[in-house]
């Protein structure tokens, strides 16, 4: 359970005098170069691998997820922090590039360089894995962390920081945490006045995301939104049912629906959608509640859930599975919903809760006309037999990361990126270009000769510099 210094609420003078400690060891940190870094944070991952536990049970007594689904999210954790760890120094480290005949005299390089202090404001659904995306790379970019956890999970982010200033107790200002409300968290966006963080790295919800990106643009801070989705999975006339509905039913009532790249929409061709509506109904009446899933971590989350679930019956849809009086209690039941009008907020707005909705379309080029009509643009999922045409249509897909045969194939994977856009924000973590998210590209040249005729200088005369941009100018009108 959280403790009463978990509850503590920072204010904006707190959180200065943590960005200032953070800058203080952000500084020794980046000198250590990236073999350094690297080892560090290799200790860190093993000494998080022997807590597995206790993180578990702590993300499993402020969210109220099964402790099976807390152990598997810091698995996951690990398996990013390895990446993170291992690669830094091959995706930041100085690297030379081509100069171009223009400037053949001149070597170029390329390096990256931190940034300073990243503030990471996290979110409750997944309390370690989704911040740790941001927070990891960070660090293995060579930069401070400051973060903040939801309010509804402040123990997760208290002990993090901990564990990194037992693990490292040299570097303990390195990661810190501040705690508090809503308002915590948009002061160190900046809404109070300049927090003094050099970048920020959110997850929520959309409106939200639009405060804190108006709190950073005052000090045109930087900013990474991760704002959720309303992600969609295709089902083809040649897929394999069973495999799509034991897919599509783990990914729209696992962690109770509360994943931001979750299942929520469902486009099956018509010739298949009945029989894909019956596995994915027998699948889902066979969780037991409370064991396949926890409840709703957002009390105030049930109030959205049973509105779309109303409203799309309402609006003419039908209940395959559960409905209104699913909705009750600690843990809601599953509900499958079919035939919901496209403009219904079960099918436009993100539910965030264990309701699905399948519905069916003409062909393939429908279902992704249909997939791409949403706002939102974070992940989505194709099921076919025919690989070629599952990489075709996944080329189509507006979302940032599809899966072919599977839901959420890219969770595990820290090589890929993940972001959207649209309402699902923008910026992306995980992979190469997540931990060039936080880094600041340099350009360095070396001037290795005198060229035969030199471009920047005065002494150059001008009927020289004629004929060479003469001669550059024909090389380009020819090739």
């Amino acid at each position: 359970m959280t403790t009463r210094t978990d509850r503590q609420e920072h204010s904006l003078d707190d959180i200065r005098a943590t960005v200032a400690r953070a800058r203080t060891a952000g500084r020794a940190w980046a000198a250590l170069g990236p073999r350094e870094r690297r080892g560090a944070l290799l200790l860190w991952k093993r000494s998080l691998a022997r807590r597995v536990d206790e993180f578990a049970e702590l993300i499993a007594s402020e969210t109220g997820k099964p402790v099976h689904d807390a152990r598997s999210e810091v698995l996951l954790t690990l398996v990013h922090l390895d990446w993170a760890a291992r690669n830094a120094r091959r995706v930041l480290g100085r690297r030379r590039v081509a100069s171009g005949l223009l400037s053949v005299h001149q070597r170029a390089l390329l390096a990256y360089r931190p940034l300073g202090v990243i503030g990471v404001i996290g979110p409750w659904n997944y309390p370690l894995y989704t911040p740790m995306g941001s927070i990891g790379y960070a660090l293995a970019a060579g930069n401070a962390v400051v973060f903040k956890p939801s309010e509804l999970t402040p123990g997760v982010g208290v002990l993090l920081a901990r564990s990194f200033g037992e693990a490292l107790p040299d570097h303990a200002d390195l990661l810190t945490t501040v705690t508090g409300p809503g308002s915590t968290g948009a002061a160190l966006a900046g809404a109070e006045g300049p927090s003094g963080v050099d970048k920020v790295a959110f997850t929520g919800s959309p409106g939200t995301a639009r405060k804190v990106a108006a709190a950073c643009a005052t000090t045109l801070t930087p900013l990474l939104a991760e704002c959720g989705g309303k992600d969609a999975v295709l089902v083809a006339a040649d897929a394999d049912l069973d495999a799509a509905a034991d897919a599509i039913v783990w990914g729209a009532m696992g962690n109770a629906g509360q994943t931001c790249a979750g299942v929520e929409r469902v486009y099956a061709v018509a010739s298949v959608h009945e029989d894909l509506c019956s596995r994915i109904v027998s699948r889902a009446r066979a969780l037991v509640h409370g064991e396949a899933y926890g409840p709703l971590t957002l009390p105030s989350q049930l109030d959205v859930v049973e509105r779309h679930v109303k409203q799309a019956l309402v609006d003419g849809g039908r209940a395959e599975l559960g409905g209104p009086d699913s909705l009750r209690g600690r843990v809601l039941g599953p509900v499958v919903l079919s035939g919901v009008p496209e403009d219904s907020p079960a099918v436009t707005e993100e539910t965030f809760g264990p309701v699905v909705v399948v519905n069916p379309v003409r062909d393939m080029d429908e279902a992704v006309e249909r997939a791409n009509a949403s706002e939102y643009a974070l992940g989505a999922a194709v099921f076919t037999a025919s690989r070629a045409n599952g990489l075709a249509w996944a080329e189509r897909l507006g979302s940032g990361a599809v899966s072919v045969n599977s839901v959420l194939g890219f969770a595990a994977i820290p090589s890929l990126p993940f972001g959207g856009s649209g309402e699902s924000g923008y910026g992306r973590i995980h992979g190469d270009e997540g931990l060039r998210s936080f880094a600041a590209p340099r350009s360095v040249t070396v001037r290795r000769f005198a060229p035969a005729v030199d471009l920047t200088s005065f002494a150059t005369p001008r009927e020289k510099v004629a004929k060479a941009v003469e001669l550059g100018r024909r090389l380009h009108a020819r090739f």
